[in-house]
């Protein structure tokens, strides 16, 4: 790897890492002072339309997004066309949203999510207009710029959100949050990338794009669908309790995974685009990001479902003990979802848009199955369904990637087997540690203490590069800090 590129690979996934696990603390110290003012049914009642809201986010953006990032020589036409596509397909989609609400709010039993779903669908507005700044910024992988944006949205819209909690507005707290959230992130990006849209519009744009791009925005469509699955099936067949219980344990699910999942496809896309006609070196990188993955990955989720009654009860209180076995069985079907999420964006990254797709269906068919058939288990059946179908699907993946960069099974297994051995031993000792004590605190603080100082002595004897590169970068932020403080003093 050129040092250039590898400066860039470097400054792309630190930045998209303080992106995501920045957004992410914020978030969860938001969600769980929202948490512990509002009720299992507030979140419930949100968690209903989440996934109209987040169907409409995927059609506005059709694919072109990353349709832009891969065009090496895009030009303003480009831009412009699909910032206007973009608008226009927002104001479509609000319209028609906005005219279904009654059958929404009927097919729930919920006549409150009229007016609900009518607000918290001006997002969708909002999204459209920053598409094209936020794609520009990635394009540059000035993953920095994002990174700032980001942050700054969620901790606005999060306080907006706990204000309207305190005074006792209920589910409009998480309305306020969700729709103040994006007007952020227009308002910001824009002012970040300063740019500003021209009169150009090219059909012949739309049709080169959509080539490529229609394959994404299938299976784009299917994430969102499957992903509020669960929340559709059990708002419309269980209480709206049970609804939130599980958007919850969801969430806090993917504090970390989905996190993870975001820096992976943000920078590696990105990167694997530049090195896509030499494979050797794809593979080279390919095998170097699953293996430093892997070494996050399966220590933290197989910890947190150890830990997870001290976890919750402690996070948000007792009231949300019924989530506990839903996190657990979330936690544990996306265990191998950042490695189906790597080879996805090497496929992606080869152009083998229509391939992604074909593996989206069959998993996509898989969950299908798995729900139809283990409905009448309840929750935990359906759920337990869902862990065997991602397995699945993430078999298949890596038999693609075998196929395609010619990357055989065995050795993208040997690649993975060592950390999750150590994340299974050190999920072992934290679960342990409740054989001995009773009290959450006490107990969730032990297992906690107990897995940080096995997992650093672990990196310590095993990646000592790791732990002098990390140090080493430290060092060097801390240094250009004190720095330009000494400056501005002088």
């Amino acid at each position: 790897m050129s040092d250039n590129l590898k400066q860039k690979m470097l400054g792309a996934l630190a930045w998209s890492s303080v992106d995501r696990i920045g957004q992410q603390v914020v978030q969860t110290a938001i969600g769980l002072i929202l948490a512990r003012l509002l009720n299992p049914t507030d979140f419930g009642l949100l968690g209903m339309v989440a996934i109209f809201a987040a169907l409409s986010y995927v059609l506005v953006e059709s694919g072109f997004g990353q349709a832009l990032i891969r065009k090496q020589d895009a030009n303003e036409t480009d831009y412009n066309t699909i910032f206007y596509f973009n608008i226009f397909t927002s104001l479509l989609l609000y319209l028609i949203l906005f005219s279904c609400a009654p059958f929404i709010a009927d097919f729930f039993h919920q006549p409150k999510l009229v007016i609900i779903t009518r607000i918290s669908f001006l997002a969708i507005l909002c999204n459209a207009f920053y598409l094209v700044p936020f794609t520009q910024l990635v394009k540059a992988m000035d993953f920095k710029a994002v990174a700032k944006v980001n942050l700054i949205s969620t901790a606005l819209s999060g306080l907006l959100g706990i204000i309207f909690a305190i005074m006792h507005l209920g589910v409009w707290s998480l309305v306020i949050q969700q729709l103040s959230y994006h007007f952020f992130r227009l308002v910001l990006f824009h002012f970040s990338v300063k740019w500003r849209p021209k009169w150009l519009f090219s059909f012949q744009v739309i049709r080169n794009f959509w080539k490529f791009s229609v394959h994404l925005l299938g299976t784009s469509i299917l994430n969102v669908v499957f992903n509020n699955l669960y929340v559709f099936v059990l708002g419309r067949f269980y209480p709206v309790k049970e609804v939130g219980f599980y958007s919850q344990s969801n969430k806090l699910s993917e504090t970390f995974n989905y996190s993870f999942q975001q820096v992976l496809l943000s920078s590696t896309y990105t990167l694997f685009t530049q090195v896509q006609d030499d494979n050797p070196r794809l593979i080279r990188i390919f095998r170097e990001v699953t293996k430093k993955t892997s070494l996050i990955t399966f220590p933290i989720v197989m910890v947190l479902i150890a830990i997870a009654y001290p976890f919750i009860y402690v996070l948000l209180t007792a009231k949300w003990l019924p989530s506990v076995p839903y996190f657990q069985l979330l936690c544990l079907a996306s265990l191998f979802t950042p490695f189906y999420v790597l080879n996805m964006c090497a496929l992606n990254a080869r152009g083998k848009s229509k391939i992604t797709f074909g593996i989206e269906i069959v998993k996509k068919s898989l969950i299908i199955i798995s729900v139809l058939s283990c409905f009448s288990f309840g929750i935990i059946g359906l759920l337990l369904g869902y862990v065997l179908s991602c397995f699945i699907s993430y078999l298949i993946s890596t038999f693609y990637i075998k196929k395609d960069i010619h990357l055989s099974i065995n050795i993208q297994i040997r690649d993975l087997l060592p950390n999750m051995v150590v994340g299974g031993i050190l999920a072992i000792l934290a679960f342990s540690v409740s054989l001995f004590i009773a009290k959450p605190l006490i107990l969730l603080t032990s297992q906690l203490i107990l897995v940080s100082i096995l997992y650093i002595l672990y990196i310590r004897f095993t990646q000592p590069k790791l732990i002098g590169q990390v140090f080493g970068i430290a060092g060097d932020k801390i240094g250009t800090f004190m720095k330009s403080i000494k400056e501005r003093k002088r």
